[in-house]
């Protein structure tokens, strides 16, 4: 059906990656987004990666690896700890890594990064986003408000068992993605409101 193959085509993103000045990883408990990096660090796609993340707000602490936990045994307190530890485990070295680990959300994930390059007086011209695939959409979004000047590609990995091709075949897959779909609405409403009163007050009606 023509509808899901657009939610299909508007959530899913995923690019081949380019020679970039970092790699971000919004939070998670998912090693697989870190895992990812890992590779394209080692491929010399980025010298630097910045995993962002304190724990979900929701949750209130960080509530431990989500899968492999076999190979990832630490005692985390962050999302940051886990993903540093992902990168480590994956043959990053430690001073490539780059820490925030304050954000408990993705718009958070985006804007604390933004004040981490900021601060390190880090210019990104070119990034590449490791995210969870269902997630894609949303990332990109986020950090490109954040880094309005940045050219961004996104290398995706799929998690939950959840991907492009399955996700409308079963009731986990679609409340993700439909969840995806509708935050990537709501969540952004007052943000454009906002946009919209800053550009009517620099040019006018």
């Amino acid at each position: 059906m023509k509808f899901i193959e657009d939610i299909t085509e508007f959530i899913f993103i995923s690019d081949e990656p380019q020679k970039s000045d970092i790699i971000f990883i919004p939070g998670s408990s998912y090693p697989e987004m870190a895992e990812k990096a890992a590779m394209l660090w080692k491929e010399k796609y980025s010298p630097l990666i910045l995993p962002s993340g304190k724990y979900s707000i929701k949750l209130g602490s960080f509530s431990g690896p989500m899968s492999k936990t076999d190979i990832y045994t630490g005692q985390y307190t962050t999302e940051w700890e886990f993903l540093r530890d992902v990168l480590i485990k994956n043959g990053v070295g430690e001073s490539s890594i780059l820490k925030e680990d304050e954000a408990t959300n993705t718009y958070q994930n985006a804007i604390y990064s933004k004040k981490v390059t900021d601060r390190l007086k880090i210019e990104v011209k070119k990034a590449i986003i490791c995210c969870q695939s269902f997630h894609a959409r949303r990332c990109l979004m986020y950090y490109q408000l954040l880094y309005p000047q940045t050219e961004f590609t996104v290398c995706p990995v799929d998690t939950q068992g959840i991907n492009s091709r399955n996700w409308h075949s079963t009731d986990e897959g679609i409340e993700k993605v439909l969840g995806e779909l509708e935050r990537c609405g709501h969540q952004f409403v007052d943000i454009f409101k906002s946009l919209r009163k800053k550009i009517k007050a620099i040019y006018g009606d």
